[in-house]
């Protein structure tokens, strides 16, 4: 089996929940006391909230780099950024470990066009939401139409991950909340959702969600863990 390097911390709260993914799902196909060989570099969160908030993208990209490639001294076959938004910024990782990137989006939208969807809701991030890095890769890589919630949508999804998800806090009002605007990217078209945040998980599943959920974490864990498990490189 070949080792995940996750970088993680962004937050600790869904980086949790990798590590229970992963290792669940190597225990499901290996059975036994099988479990997944996974170095973890975990960030304290406030220092990378505070390079987003300013607008220091790049700043943010080189903690990045300069943890993968400690991710690859310590013996990673591969990375793993467990965390949408810092995917905008992803793009030195593979050059600063030499090591292979494990992308959140393409492990989400292969799930996507598995199931025929054309269309998909996003909810992540303000970040994620606005800027292009997400929503091109799944147009032009895949082929999927993408919509974003309006701009008090995009408020109200921000605002409650960084103020409560990722403090590890879950009110059923804040739930309510996305389900009133994953109402309204469904009445815009919508046939699906993307989770696009790795907290959201954590307030939306898909009892609760009108349209059927992609929940990044999970399609990003468990494509992690096959990898791992697969004996090809």
């Amino acid at each position: 089996m070949k080792t995940i390097g996750l970088l993680g911390g962004m937050s600790w709260e869904s980086t949790t929940t990798y590590y229970q993914i992963i290792n669940r799902r190597v225990r499901q196909v290996q059975g036994n006391l099988h479990s997944a060989k996974c170095i973890i570099f975990s960030f304290d969160f406030a220092e990378i909230e505070e390079l987003q908030r300013n607008n220091k993208w790049d700043a943010a990209g080189q903690l990045l780099d300069q943890a993968s490639a400690k991710l690859k001294l310590a013996g990673a076959d591969a990375i793993v950024l467990c965390t949408n938004t810092m995917h905008l910024v992803s793009h030195g990782i593979e050059a600063a470990s030499t090591l292979p990137l494990i992308h959140i989006v393409d492990a989400t939208a292969e799930a996507i066009i598995k199931e025929g969807h054309k269309s998909v809701g996003l909810l992540g991030t303000r970040f994620t939401m606005e800027k292009d890095f997400y929503k091109v890769r799944l147009l032009e890589k895949y082929g999927l139409k993408v919509v974003v919630p309006d701009e008090a949508g995009r408020d109200t999804v921000h605002s409650i991950i960084y103020n409560e998800l990722c403090n590890g806090v879950i009110r059923d009002e804040s739930r309510s909340a996305y389900q009133r605007v994953i109402g309204e990217l469904a009445a815009q078209g919508a046939e699906c959702l993307i989770l696009g945040c790795t907290e959201i998980g954590l307030l939306i599943d898909a009892e609760s969600s009108s349209l059927p959920v992609f929940d990044t974490t999970v399609l990003h864990a468990t494509a992690a863990a096959d990898w791992a498990m697969n004996d090809r490189d």
